[in-house]
């Protein structure tokens, strides 16, 4: 059974950081795409940032320069360093991973609240 857990959210004041992070087991990390999405209240999913299974990274345009994926294949978790937190950046920060094999199945965790308070 795949099981993302997340952990790391909370209430910060504006300016802070948090790093979320997300343990993965059930399934081979390494061949895992991880991304990390966030959701606002009444709003879809938003894409913040991925790392793919050679290391590469993307971000969002609006955490760019602030927000910090990595991954460590030995533990197999993966984190999310947010920096320079704004209060709109407030929201629930889902894990995802997406097994690179076969038809590339996604699988999502609990997801962990950030509230960035100003």
């Amino acid at each position: 059974q795949v099981q993302l857990v997340e952990s790391g959210g909370g209430l910060v004041q504006a300016g802070g950081s948090l790093r979320l992070s997300c343990a993965v087991s059930g399934i081979n990390f390494r061949l895992c795409g991880i991304d990390w999405y966030r959701q606002f209240p009444g709003k879809e999913r938003e894409l913040v940032a991925e790392i793919n299974t050679g290391g590469e990274k993307q971000y969002a345009e609006p955490v760019k320069g602030r927000f910090f994926i990595s991954r460590d294949n030995a533990r197999s978790t993966a984190y999310l360093q947010m920096n320079s937190l704004k209060p709109e950046d407030t929201a629930v920060y889902y894990c995802n991973a997406v097994y690179r094999v076969g038809e590339n199945n996604k699988y999502w965790g609990q997801g962990t609240q950030v509230t960035v308070s100003s």
